[in-house]
C-alpha cells in the first residue's frame, strides 16, 4: 500500500520560502503570480497486510511524531 502525505503551513504562518519563490517569479517576468505557498509531499510504501484503518492510524502517528510540525503545519493523507 502506498501513502502520500502532503504537508503545508497553516494559514497565517509566514512562508518565507514561498515569498522568495514569488519574488523570484516576479523578477523572471511572471507578474501574474500574487502569492506562493510551498509545502512538501512525502510518499511512503507500507507493508502489505495492513488494513486501511491500521495504515491510517500508523501514518497519522508518523505525521504527529516526525513528518509534520503540527504547531505550524497541517497534513493530509491519501492512499493509493
Amino acid at each position: 500500500m502506498k501513502a502520500r502525505v502532503q504537508v503545508n503551513l497553516k494559514p497565517g504562518v509566514l512562508d518565507t520560502q514561498g515569498k522568495a519563490v514569488a519574488d523570484t517569479l516576479g523578477r523572471l517576468g511572471f507578474s501574474e503570480v500574487d502569492n506562493v505557498r510551498v509545502g512538501k509531499v512525502i510518499e511512503l510504501d507500507l507493508e502489505d497486510g495492513l488494513s486501511h484503518e491500521q495504515a491510517t492510524t500508523r501514518v497519522r502517528e508518523m505525521c504527529e511524531k516526525l513528518l509534520a510540525n503540527t504547531v505550524v503545519e497541517n497534513y493530509q493523507i491519501e492512499f493509493a
